[in-house]
């Protein structure tokens, strides 16, 4: 139920269409993209993604808070989003893990949220319309001055975001997934020597870094401006280009700089913008999806091979665009999208979809084995 000395709230969307509601974190307003997320848990990996950053995420599953937040599970040093839309909330959470409730969580880092609306129908909306610039607030409750507010924010199409999450400096990372939450078992043998992969940053999960730990990697996290001669200075055995925000076609830096790491063949793996960001640099072209893939449980392969991943992307890479000497490797049998690509002769390879999953299924996790496969060989 919602509780009665919450405050007004609304979310006002760039078609003109509103919708009260309730309150919930911090008070203010705040805009961006809004975008939809159907997920039946994972909401703090969720909110504390880089790839995030710069939008408002609709929760489908209509309960959000009931188990709390831990710093065991952000995916960075703090939530991400602009904002947060639910249907219902928890403000006493029930976890043996929880350390304090969401609504607590996001008002401490000033992320404003709204609750008690529809989420099915804003849902149905996006799917139909596409994702667009919306405003949520707390402080203007007549739609058209938030409109007014709304149509002033930039489009996700042509926005740079990486600049705005990616690590200031270099760091090195050694955690590898914890004992009880490891659910392959162990591939490196105690004498073999770790590798070093050196990881560009462009919005870079936590998750993503421990896997590659698990898999006995060295990872050295680099700035998303560092130069390809930085980066080769680390003699490393392999490259990883992150996950991210905004549109992959707009980091015309990170495409030069991968294009130049090419040139040294050495091993290359992508996620999720990574996987853009190699595709971009290989000749392809991106385009916007109309409401783009956020969710745990999307199904990704080719022939007779079906993987359920963990997605969070609104581009896509264009199919007739593809280099003569790269080849697809999965698809998203949803859409028929470009899901996974390699190059033909060369050891580069990507997917669209993020094999640490965190939240999400594990069928993807083999990957990582792929990639240290690559750099031993």
């Amino acid at each position: 139920m919602p509780r009665v000395d919450a405050p007004p709230a609304l979310l006002v969307l760039a078609d003109g269409s509103y919708y009260h509601g309730l309150s919930f974190g911090a008070k203010g307003t705040t805009v961006g993209e809004v975008v939809f997320n159907t997920g039946m848990t994972g909401y703090q990996e969720v909110l504390t993604d880089p790839s995030y950053c710069g939008q408002i995420v609709t929760f489908t599953y209509p309960e959000l808070g009931n188990t709390g937040v831990n710093p065991e599970d952000e995916e960075s040093d703090y939530p991400q989003v602009k904002g947060a839309i639910a249907r219902n909330i928890t403000y006493r959470p029930s976890n043996w893990r929880s350390t304090k409730s969401l609504p607590d969580y996001l008002t401490e880092h000033n992320i404003p949220g709204i609750y008690s609306i529809d989420t099915r129908a804003l849902t149905r909306k996006l799917r139909s319309v596409g994702a667009m610039n919306g405003g949520i607030s707390t402080e203007i409750l007549d739609p058209e001055k938030l409109l007014r507010l709304v149509e002033q924010a930039p489009s996700m199409a042509g926005l740079n975001l990486v600049k705005d999450v990616t690590t200031k400096q270099v760091y090195e990372w050694s955690e590898s997934t914890t004992p009880h939450w490891e659910f392959s078992p162990a591939k490196t043998k105690p004498d073999q020597e770790l590798l070093t992969v050196v990881a560009i940053d462009f919005g870079i999960k936590r998750n993503i870094l421990r896997r590659l730990a698990s898999y006995g990697c060295r990872v050295i996290v680099v700035p998303a401006n560092t130069s390809p001669e930085e980066i080769l200075a680390y003699n490393p055995d392999g490259v990883f280009l992150s996950n991210g925000p905004g549109d992959p076609a707009a980091n015309l830096e990170g495409i030069e700089t991968t294009k130049q790491l090419l040139k040294a063949g050495l091993p290359t793996f992508g996620i999720c913008m990574g996987h853009q960001i190699l595709g971009l640099s290989l000749g392809a072209e991106t385009f916007k999806l109309k409401f783009g893939h956020r969710g745990l449980n999307q199904p990704a392969g080719l022939k007779q091979q079906v993987e359920i991943t963990s997605q969070n992307h609104g581009f896509a890479l264009a199919v007739e665009s593809l280099n003569p000497e790269v080849e697809i490797t999965h698809l998203n049998l949803n859409d028929q999208t470009i899901a996974g690509l390699k190059h033909k002769s060369l050891p580069f390879f990507s997917v669209q979809y993020h094999p640490e999953a965190s939240p999400g299924p594990h069928d993807a996790d083999y990957l990582f084995e792929e990639f240290v496969k690559l750099m031993r060989n």
